[in-house]
């Protein structure tokens, strides 16, 4: 979720300054979920592109962001209820206003009755569904590795409970399309699907670089955000205790635009919470202006996950680890020094985001000079298209016994590697592996 930046200091302040949003920096409301929009699959079965003739699948391996998931935790929530006693106290709610206490009270209840950042059953159904489409798309894959004794698809995950049980619905929907087939008890490994958190250069770019915390307040802090702040809370609330808020009286929140972003992220999680109940939140705030919560929202995203500023790669190089696995799991295929068919991962958005932008997929790659700030006008980065709830990277290689070809799967639509790789023939989706290893100086 998007931080709210406090004071800078004159560096700060001075490349802030440097900044100018356009009017039409959010482009509507399809993205306004950002990171937390429900997956939905970009491909289908009639839409792939034939395999090559002699060709047969031998080995798949994905990395998958866990399935939709809870609220973090109850802090939005609480303060807002807090606020919302507040006004109720002093006859400062709207007619709307006077619903909003017992909405956010069922909304918490039922992120409890879940577990805080853990799966809903959106997000089981999404992993279970997923699997199920996977081996659908490579039905003789799935059938081989359903012979014998032993597992041939390995599963592994973040150490992070809602990834672990995400790869384990996603192996009951296996199970599920191809019977008798067996899977590896889910392994843990944050040094492969959780870097983020440790690596260290990365984090003091986070919490310390005066370029981040300048571009993230150039978007907050602008006429536009109090505006919208300041509308969202007049729904619920009476003017005079709207203008107390932005003037700070109210402990619970530092201003009008953190206590409307706490309005924004409990809309937000509600996409993901449709299995466990009918929620009204978009009363309290407008498509226009959740839109434009989440543009401040996906300016993080890009600053601290994504391609960032021009010339930098401190966001992505720690993919690397990664990116070397998947070509580790396909060179092991090829040697005959694995008697897998599958290797399935499940990590976060942090790990996705910078996989994406390594690998050159679409909406992923295009930098920011450190004067202009990023916005939905200059730059086609979205939250909700790059690392989307379960979005998955998925690679499938195909053999004639001598060759070796990978097709790649980007949230189930057959994606084109980037551009310095040459496939098979121009606009085939099909490549070969040696010339990946190539392409991605892992020859």
């Amino acid at each position: 979720m998007r931080r709210v930046v406090a004071g800078l200091g004159g560096v700060a302040l001075a490349l802030s300054g440097l900044f100018a949003l356009p009017a039409d920096a959010h482009s509507g409301n399809a993205d306004a979920l950002t990171t937390k929009t429900a997956y939905e699959p970009q491909g289908t079965l009639n839409s792939y592109e034939r395999l090559p003739s002699s060709f047969r699948p031998v080995f798949t391996e994905n990395v998958s962001r866990h399935g939709a998931r809870t609220l973090s935790d109850s802090d939005d929530g609480d303060a807002l209820l807090a606020l919302w006693n507040e006004a109720k106290s002093e006859g400062a709610l709207t007619g709307v206003g006077r619903q909003l206490g017992p909405d956010v009270r069922t909304l918490l209840a039922a992120n409890a009755h879940d577990g805080y950042g853990l799966l809903t059953q959106e997000g089981r159904d999404e992993m279970r569904t997923t699997a199920q489409r996977m081996v659908r798309r490579l039905p003789s894959l799935f059938a081989d590795a359903a012979t014998g004794t032993t597992p041939k698809i390995d599963v592994v995950a973040s150490s992070q409970q809602r990834t672990v049980d995400s790869a384990n619905e996603f192996a009951a929907g296996l199970k599920a399309a191809q019977p008798g087939l067996q899977v590896t008890p889910t392994r843990t490994d944050d040094t492969l699907l959780y870097f983020h958190k440790s690596n260290v250069e990365y984090n003091d770019y986070v919490d310390n670089d005066p370029r981040v915390a300048a571009a993230e307040k150039a978007a907050t802090d602008q006429p536009r955000t109090h505006a919208v702040a300041q509308s969202v809370l007049e729904r619920s609330f009476s003017k005079k205790f709207v203008d107390e808020v932005v003037a700070g009286k109210h402990a619970e929140f530092k201003d009008e635009i953190a206590a409307a972003d706490a309005v924004y992220a409990l809309d937000q999680v509600t996409a993901d919470l449709a299995g466990e109940g009918q929620w009204h939140f978009d009363r309290y705030l407008t498509p226009d202006e959740a839109a434009w919560f989440g543009y401040l929202d996906d300016v993080t995203s890009f600053y601290e996950n994504g391609p960032a500023f021009s010339g930098g790669d401190i966001t992505y190089k720690m993919a690397g680890g990664l990116l070397d696995d998947l070509f580790a799991q396909l060179d092991a295929k090829r040697a005959g020094t694995t008697t897998r068919d599958a290797e399935l991962r499940f990590t976060h958005a942090e790990e996705i985001f910078p996989l994406a932008t390594l690998l050159g997929l679409p909406g992923s790659t295009r930098q920011q000079p450190v004067s202009t700030l990023y916005t939905y006008a200059n730059n086609p980065f979205r939250g909700a298209r790059v690392a989307p709830m379960a979005a998955n990277i998925q690679w499938d290689l195909y053999s004639d016994g001598h060759t070796y070809l990978v097709r790649m799967l980007y949230n189930e639509k057959q994606t084109a590697f980037k551009s310095s790789c040459i496939p098979v023939h121009p606009g085939s989706y099909f490549y070969p592996l040696d010339e990946l290893e190539r392409c991605y100086g892992r020859a």
